[in-house]
């Protein structure tokens, strides 16, 4: 299906402002200059976007991949589900735009925090909510103990993958994300041992 007029120049804004922001840092980018380097009037993108700040969090989105819903994850199998959202990777597309942006938004995020928390609810928020809804679904179907504390098990589950994405290292393997799930399970599931137990590499 072709994209209407309108859609267009919505992404043609993003991706100069994205350009932009990378290039130029987000504090020297303006709305100006967006406009001049997407081709597309102030008029116009003030019609889409209240301000910069407003644009740079879409920005954020699309180069995480969370402009898009990724849908319910709910396969019968509370570990597998644990491990397709833990595995979820924002798209290839946008990974030299991310390794730009990212040091820029940890400090404007840092100096206006109001955006920063904008930013952690809209881009981070979703996954940590299906984690915890996965979780109380493990919980009510007997395979996660009552007593399970859902913040302590989101720290054990997203902890080692913000280690290793912070301070990167010998790359753990493509299956990492099942050796942290299956280092959980073992440890919580009222079942002695996982389904298709994956071997922790140390």
């Amino acid at each position: 299906m072709s994209r209407s007029r309108s859609q267009q120049a919505h992404e043609r804004v993003l991706r100069a402002a994205l350009n932009l922001f990378g290039t130029r840092g987000i504090d020297a980018t303006s709305m100006d200059a967006i406009s001049q380097a997407s081709g597309v009037s102030k008029a116009t993108i003030y019609n889409h976007w209240a301000n910069k700040e407003a644009m740079l969090l879409d920005v954020m989105l699309m180069i995480h991949g969370a402009d898009s819903d990724a849908g319910e994850v709910d396969s019968g199998d509370v570990r597998k589900d644990l491990i397709i959202v833990l595995s979820r990777r924002p798209p290839d597309e946008f990974q030299d735009a991310r390794d730009r942006m990212m040091p820029g938004m940890v400090a404007y995020s840092a100096l206006h925090r109001d955006f920063g928390q904008a930013w952690r609810h809209r881009v981070m928020e979703p996954a940590r909510v299906q984690l915890k809804r996965i979780l109380r679904r493990g919980v009510q179907r007997k395979q996660l103990p009552a007593s399970l504390s859902l913040d302590a098990a989101m720290a054990l589950l997203l902890g080692p993958l913000l280690y290793v994405k912070i301070f990167g290292g010998e790359c753990p393997g493509e299956n990492f994300e099942s050796q942290v799930v299956d280092s959980f399970w073992r440890a919580h599931s009222v079942s002695a041992e996982p389904k298709g137990r994956t071997k922790w590499k140390p």
